[in-house]
């Protein structure tokens, strides 16, 4: 049965590149809900309105003979506390709602990899960690936290299935924070500067490959999938979008070292370690290993399925955080030729302290706060083996060629407005 699309916060840098996709492929019947519409697509109807208003949305749904809710509005960072509670919270049990009540089938939540965020380190992270217990600094993280939470319970209510999908660091052109924010880096002489000993990896995910999650993610919510066994046991390709494939030097394929005659074994050997084919590895798991059986036998609700499910999406591709900041602003055509200062943490926890309490004064809005302190210098990385396994997620866009095109498209921005 063909699906009818419904996308609340279409007008968003996110939403809209869904519609963008959902479009290229054929789609015939989609929809956008938002508050204030920005992008002007043929075929595309547009309802405007309030998501804490379910007759609003349920007026949408029943207007477009909605089959599949993807769902990806939520306030920028920084709009403060209320508005997370309003919008993400509240907003999304009232998406919720209409969905149960109007019988819709799917439902495809943005939730976010800060969903686990509270400060401390994220080393290899999977679905199997508990929400923390956030602080007040950390309204954003917790709302999508409860919204997600409210999402997955949902699952199964009037038929509904859902599915939450958790980005992290998302980017690439459109994005209104993290490139804007390395351009005004640039404008104001701060490349030199570096919080911490840039020992900390972190996930980054470009625009386009978590589109490419919550698409597989809405086609595979109701598609019967292969048994679980099948499914953890099968192997998977390496994550080569930016390196391209290479094959990992053995015994049976190597390069040829220096000799005199090339003898048939050389010839193999050389044409082994020329091959494109990709090498099959069994899998070897282990009780460490998140989708183990017997770790799957203790925890129950981490399923091998996509209703009801939670799932991490990145690049797969972890970067040292201030190596990314810097090869980005290299793309936007600067490069630091003057000393590097690196601050402390410590130092830069008490700066930002002191930031937000002259602010607060003030009546202005910190730029440099605690929270971001902490975010640059704390490693947060995940694991996406169960996406990869589950979804049959693999990045369709590599980092090096995300942030040429993030790049490009900011420096393009910043000359139309000086202009």
């Amino acid at each position: 049965m063909p699906e009818s699309y419904l996308v609340i916060g279409g007008s968003g840098f996110l939403g809209h590149r869904i519609v963008e996709f959902l479009l290229a492929r054929g789609e015939a019947a989609v929809a956008v809900f938002d508050i204030t519409q920005r992008h002007f697509e043929k075929n595309v109807t547009f309802y405007s309105g309030d998501i804490t208003v379910e007759s609003e949305i349920s007026n949408a749904i029943q207007k477009s003979n909605v089959t599949c809710i993807i769902h990806t509005a939520s306030p920028p960072h920084g709009l403060g506390t209320k508005v997370y509670w309003h919008v993400n919270v509240e907003g999304t049990k009232t998406v919720i709602a209409a969905a149960v009540a109007n019988g819709v089938r799917k439902l495809v939540f943005t939730s976010s990899a800060g969903t686990l965020f509270d400060g401390t380190e994220l080393i290899d992270c999977d679905e199997r960690m508990p929400y923390p217990k956030f602080t007040s600094d950390l309204a954003y993280n917790e709302t999508k936290a409860k919204a997600e939470e409210a999402v997955l319970a949902a699952n199964g209510k009037n038929g509904l299935l859902t599915v939450a999908i958790r980005p992290a660091g998302i980017f690439g052109p459109g994005d209104r924070q993290m490139f804007p924010g390395f351009r005004q880096v640039i404008v104001n002489g701060q490349t030199g500067f570096q919080i911490g000993d840039n020992t900390n990896l972190w996930d980054v995910t470009y625009v386009d490959n978590v589109v490419h999650a919550h698409i597989l993610a809405a086609d595979k919510l109701d598609a019967p999938l292969p048994p679980a066994e099948e499914l953890i046991e099968a192997s998977l390709t390496p994550i080569s979008a930016s390196t391209g494939y290479h094959r990992i030097p053995t015994s049976a394929a190597r390069p040829l070292g220096p000799a005199v005659e090339i003898t048939p074994e050389a010839e193999a050997a050389a044409a082994a370690f020329r091959s494109t084919e990709p090498e099959e590895r069994p899998v070897t798991r282990s009780k460490f290993d998140p989708l183990a059986s017997s770790v799957l036998d203790i925890d129950p609700s981490n399923k091998m399925q996509v209703a009801g499910q939670a799932f991490f999406i990145t690049n797969g591709e972890p970067v040292y955080w201030w190596d990314f900041v810097r090869y980005s602003i290299k793309h936007m055509g600067h490069v630091h030729r003057g000393r590097k200062i690196v601050l402390p943490v410590k130092l830069g926890i008490w700066l930002g302290t002191a930031a937000e309490w002259w602010c607060k004064l003030v009546g202005k809005e910190a730029g440099f706060t605690r929270f971001r302190v902490q975010t640059v210098s704390t490693a947060r990385w995940y694991n996406i083996e169960k996406a990869r396994r589950v979804l049959g997620y693999a990045p369709i866009v590599g980092l090096e060629e995300g942030v040429r095109r993030a790049a490009e498209a900011c420096l393009s921005l910043f000359m139309r407005v000086k202009v």
